[in-house]
C-alpha cells in the first residue's frame, strides 16, 4: 500500500509575519525576536518581493557604519524568493529546499503570501512520517 505524500500545506506557517519594504532592520529584529521566527516576507503593497532572514540582517550588521534603525530591510533581503503553493507535495518542495540550501519557501495562493514552510518545519514532517512507519 502506498501512502500519498502530504503537501506543503499540512506543514507550514499559516498567515505568517511580514515586513514592509521600507522598514529598518531594528523593526525586523524586533518583529524576529517577539514572534521567535527567522524568516519574513518582504511586501511592498500586498506584493512579495523578497524575504529577509536573520541572517541576512546579521551579515549587514556586521558592515562598518551600519545603523540598523536607518538601513532598510530592502537593502538587506533576498529578492529571488523560492515560492510554492499550499498544494505542491512535500517531498518535492523539501528536495528543492536541499538542492539550494534555502532556508525557506513563501506559500502563494492567488499571488498573495498564505504560508512559509522552514526547514524546521520540514523537519517536523520528518519526524512525523519516521513515527509513522511500522517498527521492525
Amino acid at each position: 500500500m502506498t501512502r500519498a505524500i502530504p503537501t506543503v500545506n499540512r506543514y507550514m506557517t499559516r498567515s505568517p509575519h511580514s515586513i514592509g519594504l521600507a522598514q529598518n532592520l531594528a523593526h525586523a529584529h524586533k518583529v524576529m525576536r517577539e514572534h521567535r521566527i527567522r524568516h519574513l516576507p518582504v511586501l511592498d503593497g500586498g506584493n512579495l518581493v523578497g524575504v529577509v532572514s536573520d541572517r541576512d540582517l546579521h551579515l549587514v550588521e556586521t558592515l562598518r557604519d551600519v545603523d540598523p534603525e536607518k538601513v532598510t530591510v530592502e537593502e538587506a533581503m533576498t529578492p529571488i524568493v523560492y515560492t510554492t503553493s499550499p498544494d505542491a507535495p512535500l517531498d518535492e518542495v523539501s528536495r528543492e529546499m536541499a538542492e539550494h540550501k534555502y532556508g525557506s519557501a513563501i506559500v502563494l495562493e492567488r499571488g498573495k503570501v498564505i504560508g512559509v514552510f522552514t526547514t524546521t518545519d520540514g523537519m517536523r514532517a520528518l519526524a512525523d512520517l519516521l513515527e509513522a512507519l511500522p517498527t521492525p
